[in-house]
């Protein structure tokens, strides 16, 4: 008997089975898979880089605008206060933003 599954044995490499070979089949599957997401994860990384390298290149002008942005800031309560004691043209804005500012006024009396 021990004569028989040596044999056996040495049959069954040269012919594998159903479950061997969908086995391989399916491995290799999986290993083309995993090199389609591979090429794919590169392709990725490239593309960030180059998104990257672009934000990069508007660093100067974002710094340009915060600086702006910063100036124009301080500057408006100097323009409100400016605005209040100005005449006629001024009067007009000035009933609108008042009319606005005695509702919420009134809303804190209610409350």
């Amino acid at each position: 008997m021990s004569l028989n599954r040596p044999l056996s044995a040495a049959g069954g490499a040269s012919e594998k089975s159903a479950f061997e070979l969908q086995r391989e089949a399916l491995i290799g599957e999986i290993a083309m898979s995993f090199e389609h997401v591979l090429a794919n994860i590169n392709k990725l990384n490239r593309s960030l880089e180059a998104v990257i390298t672009v934000g990069n290149e508007f660093s100067s002008v974002e710094a340009l605008w915060s600086q702006f942005e910063n100036v124009m800031a301080k500057d408006e309560p100097d323009e409100g206060e400016g605005e209040a004691g100005s005449g006629g043209g001024g009067d007009d804005n000035d009933d609108d933003s008042n009319s606005g500012g005695r509702s919420k006024g009134g809303d804190d009396a209610k409350r």
